[in-house]
C-alpha cells in the first residue's frame, strides 16, 4: 500500500495533469448536479416565494412541510425514487433507473425543500413595510411585490447556492437511483466511494479535494451573501423602488 504523502502526490498530479478520467467525472458532477439545481429553483423558488409572500389558511401547515423538507434523508428519497423507477415500479416504462435523467429528478426532490425553505426565510426577513411604503407611494401591487422581492435578492440568491451544494456533495439517492455505472452515472461522490474501495486512493483523493473546492466556494458565496443581505435588510438600506 502507498504511504500517504505518495497518495497526496500521485492526486495532485492528476489534478494538474487534467487526468481525462478524473475530468469526464466532475464534469459529468456538474451537468447532473446542475440540471437538478434548475429543477429545483423552478419548483422550490416560486413556492418558497409565493407562501413568503401570502396569507392563506392552512399558511403554517404548508411552512412545516416545506421545513420538514430539509430533514429528508436522501437515502430515503432514492429509495422511493427507486421504486417508482425501477421496471416494475409505476414508471419503469420510462427507462430511468441507472440514468442521468433519474439521478437529476432524485435530486431536484432534495434540493427543491432546500431551496423553498430558504427563499421562504429570505421573503419573509424583509419588513412588511416595504410594500405598505411602496403601496403609499402609489406604486401598483405588482411593483410592490417586486421591490420586495428585490429586497430579498441577496437570500433568493443564498437559496440557490444552498441547493447546489446540497446536490452536488449527495451520495445516498444518487447511488441508488444511478448505480454508479462507469462512463455513464459515475459522479464524484460516487466515484470517490468506489475507487477507495478499489484501492485506487489517488484518485478518490483527487476527486474529494474537488468536491472540497467546490463546497468551499459555496460556503464563501453563501456568506457573502449572507453578510450582503445584512446590509440590504438593515434599517438604513434605501427604497429600491424608486
Amino acid at each position: 500500500m502507498d504511504s500517504f504523502y505518495d497518495v497526496v502526490r500521485e492526486a495532485v498530479r492528476l489534478l494538474i495533469g487534467l487526468d481525462p478520467a478524473l475530468l469526464e467525472i466532475v464534469l459529468r458532477s456538474l451537468r447532473v448536479s446542475g440540471l437538478a439545481l434548475l429543477v429545483g429553483v423552478v419548483v422550490g423558488l416560486p413556492v418558497g416565494v409565493g407562501v413568503g409572500l401570502a396569507r392563506f389558511p392552512g399558511r403554517r401547515v404548508v411552512v412545516a412541510l416545506i421545513h420538514t423538507g430539509f430533514a429528508l434523508p436522501p437515502v430515503v428519497v432514492g429509495l422511493f425514487a427507486y421504486l417508482l423507477l425501477s421496471r416494475s415500479g409505476p414508471m419503469g416504462e420510462l427507462e430511468l433507473i441507472f440514468t442521468q435523467f433519474g439521478m437529476v429528478a432524485a435530486q431536484a426532490v432534495i434540493a427543491a425543500p432546500y431551496i423553498a425553505g430558504i427563499s421562504l426565510a429570505a421573503v419573509q426577513a424583509v419588513p412588511h413595510d416595504v410594500r405598505l411604503q411602496a403601496r403609499a407611494l402609489g406604486v401598483s401591487r405588482p411593483a410592490a411585490v417586486r421591490a420586495h422581492l428585490r429586497e430579498a435578492r441577496l437570500g433568493l440568491a443564498a437559496a440557490v447556492v444552498a441547493g447546489f451544494g446540497v446536490v452536488i456533495s449527495e451520495l445516498g439517492a444518487v447511488l441508488l437511483v444511478g448505480g454508479d455505472v462507469v462512463g455513464e452515472t459515475r459522479v464524484m461522490t460516487t466515484a470517490i466511494v468506489a475507487e477507495t474501495r478499489e484501492g485506487d486512493l489517488a484518485a478518490a483523493l483527487a476527486l474529494a479535494i474537488v468536491l472540497l473546492a467546490l463546497a468551499l466556494v459555496v460556503n464563501v458565496l453563501l456568506t457573502r451573501a449572507q453578510q450582503g443581505g445584512g446590509r440590504a435588510w438593515g434599517a438604513e438600506a434605501e427604497p429600491t423602488w424608486r
